[in-house]
């Protein structure tokens, strides 16, 4: 295949991610696109791109570009992809792939249309250890499932001098944490498991009431102290799902938790054996057994599943992170585009399934009551 041309639309933390991880899989930034055009400028001189777009239009119309990465605020990304789908580009888009269920679905159905290739950045599924107990749920290993259980917890919002784009609902979305990183556990687990939510009882809170009126980038020293405003997304939230096969799974997320960076986590247990995962240790995958026995896998190219040794670039002891994961899925997503099949890469059909369960969960959370995940009209051609 030929070098891609791509063009990266929004320049702040994720979409510098999206930089690295499209050079080092051989692909050429043709320009960058931002919330200004000098913006698009600054960032263009510092990552020493050729050019800087004056908006996507300009972005979309460069004859170089095959692939254009949407690396925007939440509200932005319907209309970005389809413009994007339409002209004709292969598109990666950021997660959550749109504010509402409706417009996933829209999004969803215009990739199968264009026959283009279309994904979303469900990076944790390219940790080596997460395919290797990917693989040995899907060979029976762990027996009959029993129980799901897990959290993703961060503290960068802990405190109320915090803000961010995300915390408000008309950049963001009506959901912050749950849509923001329990979508990634929901996508995670249900993958790995081999199992599709079916019901889910959830509740949202907001805890800090208040946060600053400044707001800056993801993850940044929290701004001066100064006026504060009311908040309305959540910043704790909980949910029990039941999967198809009726096994309970319980989640709590939470961007207050003091001392937690980035802790996703989940254990499976099943009737022979369960395992779990911690992706502030990712280079090891628990392993619980019968008669007070426990294992660790440790990740690298010489043992377990096929793609778990397709996965560990480096050897053991040299640890791999979510970096490699990003890295990992953008090659697999330029793989697509040239024809190939690469096992797990998370399609917009995925950001259509997480659009429905974020959909079912914000909606218990306002009754409180048990609700109905189902299917979305458009995930009908989506494999189980």
């Amino acid at each position: 295949m030929s070098q891609l041309g791509i063009a990266i639309v929004g320049t702040g933390m994720i979409g510098n991610v999206h930089r690295r991880a499209a050079i080092l899989a051989g692909a050429r930034v043709c320009g960058v696109s931002a919330s200004s055009p000098q913006r698009a400028a600054d960032v263009a001189s510092a990552w020493n791109v050729a050019r800087a777009y004056r908006d996507i239009e300009e972005a979309l119309a460069d004859p170089q570009v095959q692939v254009v990465h949407i690396c925007t605020p939440n509200h932005l990304h319907r209309a970005m992809a389809q413009a994007a789908l339409a002209a004709g580009k292969h598109v990666i888009c950021e997660k959550p792939l749109a504010t509402t269920l409706e417009d996933a679905g829209a999004l969803a159905a215009a990739a199968v249309a264009s026959g283009l290739v279309a994904t979303v950045p469900f990076v944790y599924r390219y940790h080596p250890v997460v395919r290797e107990a990917r693989a040995r749920i899907a060979q029976g290993e762990l027996g009959p499932l029993r129980l799901i259980h897990g959290s993703y917890l961060q503290d960068w919002l802990l405190d109320p001098a915090s803000n961010n784009w995300r915390v408000d609902p008309a950049l963001g979305g009506p959901s912050r944490v749950f849509a923001d990183i329990g979508s990634h556990w929901c996508d995670l687990v249900e993958w790995v498991a081999g199992e599709r939510f079916v019901e889910v009882s959830a509740a949202f809170e907001t805890v800090i009431a208040q946060r600053s009126a400044v707001t800056g980038e993801s993850y940044a020293r929290p701004a001066a102290d100064g006026a504060m405003q009311a908040v309305s997304s959540e910043d704790v939230a909980a949910a029990m799902f039941k999967t198809g096969s009726g096994v309970l799974a319980s989640l709590t997320v939470s961007q207050v938790s003091a001392g937690r960076r980035n802790r996703l986590w989940f254990e499976i247990d099943g009737a022979r054996a369960s395992v779990a995962f911690d992706q502030e240790d990712s280079e090891r995958l628990w392993i619980g057994l019968p008669d007070q026995r426990e294992e660790i896998f440790v990740r690298g190219p010489a043992a377990g599943s096929a793609e778990q040794r397709r996965l560990s670039l480096l050897p053991v002891g040299h640890a791999q992170g979510y970096g490699h994961c990003f890295e990992a899925f953008v090659a697999d997503t330029y793989r697509a585009i040239g024809a190939e099949a690469p096992e797990g890469l998370p399609s917009f059909d995925d950001g259509l399934r997480s659009a429905l369960i974020v959909d079912r969960v914000i909606a218990s959370a306002r009754t409180r009551a048990w609700t109905s995940i189902g299917r979305a009209v458009d995930e009908e051609r989506r494999p189980a």
